[in-house]
């Protein structure tokens, strides 16, 4: 097809024939990619706000240990027990929760 037969095709059909195609479109880039974003942020989010003193986590750098407390947006973390060494990270830094023995 040349340029000017592609030109007339779509001429002639008006601005519904672009519409329709780029809402469809958006409808599958918005299933395939933003819901499922969306999806992910709400688990993520629900998984922060339970955290609670003693669950095992590993931080977003690969960092594992214990909470021993929580202090707002920041929790405070064992990392090493002898010696006892705690860190404070940020609760946005926790990747996730490890399983606890008794849920495998």
């Amino acid at each position: 097809m040349t340029a000017t037969t592609l030109l007339q095709a779509l001429s002639g059909g008006g601005f519904s024939t672009f519409l329709i195609p780029l809402a469809l479109m958006f409808g599958i880039m918005y299933l395939m990619v933003i819901l499922p974003q969306q999806r992910q942020r709400k688990k993520t989010q629900a998984m922060l706000a339970a955290l609670k003193t003693g669950d095992k986590v590993i931080t977003g750098s690969g960092i594992y240990g214990t909470i021993s407390g929580i202090d707002g947006d920041a929790v405070i973390m064992k990392i090493s027990s002898e010696p006892q060494v705690k860190i404070r990270v940020a609760r946005a830094a926790i990747a996730q929760v490890e399983a606890t023995e008794d849920a495998k």
